[in-house]
């Protein structure tokens, strides 16, 4: 989703503390945003897909900012940066970030136009304990000259517990903050390591 540029505009000048980030973010860097409620605090909170600066091989970063109560400000609550696949250039491969009715923020990530290997990968991140976790986990994936090479797998990283290919999984249930996960952990978890 695209925003308005004076919406993005508006989005720069937030307050950011000099440990969460070290630059402002140029509103053409902005690849998502949702707003919703992450905090349950009844007032509306911020995130955003935003792109390496250009030259850089790094994968997208999470901006989340949560509305201080005080000011009616939105302020930096988390930064994961190299954490979100995509390409904004090519159709079919760019990432986007959605607000959830729960209250929890869902990141995709997908490649639906370059291969045989199609896949789509969604992140639930969710506000727990003064801090942003992913909560669940979802892949799934076919090849498009053998149709039945898929995975289907889906689990909620909080339990441990779900499926993959229709198969229960389980493993340990941990608490995972946005900026500490790797993909790596779900893959495993889905057995496509």
């Amino acid at each position: 989703m695209r925003l308005p540029l004076a919406v993005m505009t508006a989005f720069i000048g937030l307050c950011a503390t000099a440990a969460q980030a070290a630059e402002a973010i140029d509103p053409d860097r902005i690849v998502s945003a949702a707003t919703g409620d992450w905090d349950k605090d009844g007032s509306s909170d911020l995130a955003m897909l935003v792109s390496a600066p250009e030259g850089s091989d790094q994968d997208h970063a999470v901006y989340i900012y949560l509305d201080d109560g005080d000011t009616a400000r939105l302020k930096l609550k988390t930064v994961a940066p190299n954490k979100v696949w995509g390409d904004v250039i090519m159709a079919g491969r760019a990432p986007s970030i959605a607000a959830l009715p729960n209250g929890s923020i869902l990141i995709t990530s997908h490649n639906d136009s370059i291969g045989r290997d199609r896949w789509e990968q969604k992140l639930t991140v969710a506000y727990r304990n003064f801090d942003f976790v992913v909560a669940g986990y979802t892949y799934s994936s076919y090849d498009t000259l053998d149709l039945d090479n898929t995975t289907d797998c889906d689990f909620n990283v909080l339990t441990g517990k779900g499926k993959s290919n229709g198969k229960p999984v389980a493993t340990k249930g941990e608490i995972v903050l946005l900026k500490d996960w790797s993909d790596d952990r779900g893959q495993s978890v889905c057995g496509n390591e």
